[in-house]
């Protein structure tokens, strides 16, 4: 076995081995380069060394020699291969070189300068035989030719006569710097060699990501050969895994329509910008359809010109579906499958701007809806709807636009002459003469339905809100029926917004000025004396004018402003009863189908006679319409008795105006039954009338009722229910409604 020692040495041999440089790493484009810049570097030279014999008359046999050695050293570097032949030819060349220049210098110290040149010129080539051919010819020059003829090498008299020493220092010396060189040598293929371990980790890195991409990728040469493709963009084409040689876009089994787009690469090509994004259609040889969303990222070179296209594709053609899906979901109503509104609205301004003062509106609401939603349920309600949109289309001409714009409303937009829409309005309203057929047997609805011409340069929504005042003025008008829009609707409509915002106003003013609450008394017609008032709120503008009743209580009825009005009425009238004591009687309230609707409508009730204090609760009046109680859907059965419950009277007002009163009289726990006006107005010259009151008069002292007539105004009609026995009544006649102090 080996002993340590040598063990020893062979580790410092690795480690003094691992710091000499490998050599020979070069990539061939790059050694081509050197080789052929340092053969010309020989040739120039050559030429150089033969212009300074000239100069110098030493174009003698050495010169000669040297010439004919150079010339064979360039022929070899040409056609000997590979490359170490080659390259060990030029460096002997050089060697020639360098030697004849000192010989023609006669020895003189500077030219000794050109072998150090000439090693570091021969170390371009980072191989160890160039390098090591020049290092022992150099040697051996200063060696032999030194020792042999120290007058053609040295230029001082310690090299002649010590030859040999002064042959070592210079080779000492010239080892010395190709010790340099090596060093710089080593740091330069270290330090490549760190370069090459990291782009490899690079490419390995890009690799992975190119080939495991989700997306289709492709790497394309500027011709379109395709380069490179990864497993993703195979799949998605239904290419094969490996693509045959010289496989370019063109094989592809797909094209763009239309096919004349120019091509991404030709405008790649045709301009210096660097990446492209676009979507395009393809169409697939199977026939397939789909959108592509491309992004080309274009390499160049220095100069600007293309030298590979990278490009990812992803399909978005699911995704276009779920948008035209979405689009379409938006254009269209769900529950009809007719327009929506937003879709409508679009389509009648482009159709305004197109046929400009041609455009007509008819706007259409079902009567009465929610009766049939409360009564048949809301299945059947959207059973309505449909087959009413059905009717519709069948009505509405080709050149027209059809929509439902929400809830029970539907509009049509025709092109032409108002007359045209006014014959299309009527048939609108005779096609609901016939019965829906739905699930639970036939049902009939009306329509009501507004007309409006488009004038030039109208919005779409203004045309469409013209058309629904119409639509409006047809419902106020008695529903069933078309009227046509005109100026006086919008004035009209002016009016509504004008008195809803004073009442507004008026709610968040203090209501003691703005809503005040005045009382017309209520007479015993035996006794005439005051028995008891109805509160009757009024509006009193920011000006101090008030507004009439007629002119804002609907309005409150729509807009749900009647729920805070009524409560604001029934804590003042329980506050004047207490003001007032046992000198009034009672006060009447009246009640809004509205607030009778309100699930809390009694609760509210209750907390304000607690906060009153009230002791005879009976001495507060709710007054109910026969109107309310049609026209409300619900049971109020239990919330009337909840009512009386709390030691309220009640009070059937407008009693005769209904569909069925008498029936009322019997199923409402009423105390008190309000005659209208109508059947009190010239009760003294109509005995028909005359005969009704005493029939009521008697069936209420039956059911235990008292009445109170209204309207009264003349003193034969207060008479003449004075001899049929009527208890109360109130009216001009007694007074007008007056403020709480008169």
């Amino acid at each position: 076995m080996l002993g340590p020692p040598f063990e020893q040495s062979r580790r410092a041999a690795r480690t003094l081995l691992a710091l000499v440089p490998t050599g020979g790493g070069l990539p061939d484009k790059e050694w081509q380069g050197r080789h052929r810049l340092l053969t010309w570097s020989m040739i120039t030279s050559t030429v150089a060394l033969t212009a300074i014999g000239i100069v110098r008359n030493r174009l003698d046999a050495e010169w000669f020699v040297t010439v004919v050695l150079i010339a064979c050293c360039t022929v070899c570097a040409y056609f000997l291969p590979p490359r170490r032949l080659p390259s060990s030819a030029v460096a002997l060349g050089f060697t020639a070189i360098c030697a004849d220049l000192v010989a023609m210098s006669d020895g003189l110290t500077e030219a000794h300068f050109s072998f150090f040149i000439a090693i570091g010129a021969l170390a371009l080539y980072r191989d160890w035989v160039p390098f090591l051919t020049f290092l022992i010819g150099t040697v051996a020059h200063h060696a032999f030719v030194g020792s042999l003829l120290p007058g053609m090498t040295y230029d001082h008299p310690s090299a002649y006569q010590h030859p040999l020493r002064w042959a070592m220092l210079h080779g000492a010396a010239v080892l010395l710097c190709a010790a340099t060189q090596v060093i710089a040598w080593r740091l330069t293929e270290t330090e490549e060699r760190r370069s090459g371990d990291d782009l490899t980790q690079a490419e390995a890195q890009f690799t992975a990501a190119f080939e495991e991409a989700p997306i289709p990728m492709t790497m394309m040469a500027p011709d379109g050969q395709l380069l490179r493709v990864n497993p993703a963009f195979t799949a998605w084409l239904g290419l094969p895994e490996v693509l045959p040689p010289g496989y370019s876009a063109a094989d592809l089994p797909c094209r763009p329509e239309p096919a004349d787009q120019p091509l991404m690469l030709d405008r790649l090509l045709a301009s210096q910008v660097p990446s492209l994004r676009e979507e395009r259609t393809y169409r697939h040889d199977n026939g397939r359809f789909f959108h592509v969303d491309m992004h080309c990222n274009a390499l160049r070179d220095d100069a600007g010109a293309l030298q590979l296209v990278v490009t990812h594709f992803l399909d978005v053609t699911e995704k276009r579906a779920q948008e035209a899906t979405l689009q379409r979901k938006i254009r269209q109503d769900a529950l009809t499958k007719l327009l929506s509104r937003s879709a409508f609205e679009d389509d009648l301004a482009d159709l305004i701007e197109a046929r400009a003062g041609e455009v007509c509106v008819i706007y259409i609401d079902v009567d009465r809806f929610k009766a049939v939603n409360d009564s048949h349920g809301h299945g059947a309600g959207d059973e309505v709807l449909r087959a009413l949109g059905g009717r519709l289309a069948g009505l509405t001409p080709d050149d027209g636009l059809l929509a439902r714009l929400g809830g029970d409303e539907f509009a049509i937009a025709l092109p032409g002459p108002i007359r045209r829409a006014e014959i299309l309005g009527d048939a609108i309203v005779r096609s609901c003469d016939a019965a829906f057929q739905i699930a639970r047997g036939p049902l009939t609805v009306t329509v009501s339905v507004g007309v409006s011409a488009a004038a030039s340069g109208e919005s779409a929504e203004g045309a469409l809100h013209s058309a629904d005042l119409a639509m409006y003025a047809a419902k106020q008008g008695g529903r069933d029926r078309i009227r046509m829009f005109d100026a006086g609707m919008r004035q009209d409509t002016q009016r509504r917004v004008v008195a809803e915002q004073s009442l507004r106003d008026a709610l968040d003013g203090d209501r003691a000025k703005t809503l005040p609450v005045w009382f017309q008394p209520i007479v015993s017609l035996p006794a005439r004396n005051i028995v008891g008032a109805e509160a009757l709120i009024r509006l009193r503008r920011a000006d101090g004018q008030l507004v009439s009743p007629a002119d804002f209580i609907p309005i409150a009825e729509e807009t749900g402003l009647v729920i805070p009005l009524g409560e604001h009425v029934i804590r003042t009238a329980l506050a004047s009863l207490q003001h007032w004591g046992n000198r009034l009687p009672y006060v009447s309230v009246n009640v809004s189908p509205r607030q009778l609707a309100e699930a809390g409508f009694v609760p509210m009730l209750t907390q304000e006679l607690a906060i009153s204090g009230l002791q005879d609760r009976s001495r507060l009046v709710l007054e109910i319409t026969e109107t309310s109680l049609l026209q409300n859907s619900l049971d109020l059965k239990e919330r009337l008795d909840a009512i009386k419950g709390l030691g309220v009277r009640m009070a059937l007002d407008d009693f005769g105006t209904g569909y069925s009163s008498l029936t009322w009289l019997q199923s409402v726990p009423a105390d008190i039954v309000k005659l209208d006006r109508s059947f009190v107005a010239g009760l003294a010259s109509d005995s028909d009338k005359a005969a009704i009151i005493s029939a009521v008069l008697w069936l209420a002292k039956a059911l235990g009722m008292s009445v109170i007539a209204e309207g009264v105004e003349e003193e034969e009609d207060a008479q003449m229910l004075g001899r049929a026995d009527c208890p109360a009544a109130q009216g001009y006649l007694f007074s007008r409604p007056v403020e709480p102090q008169a």
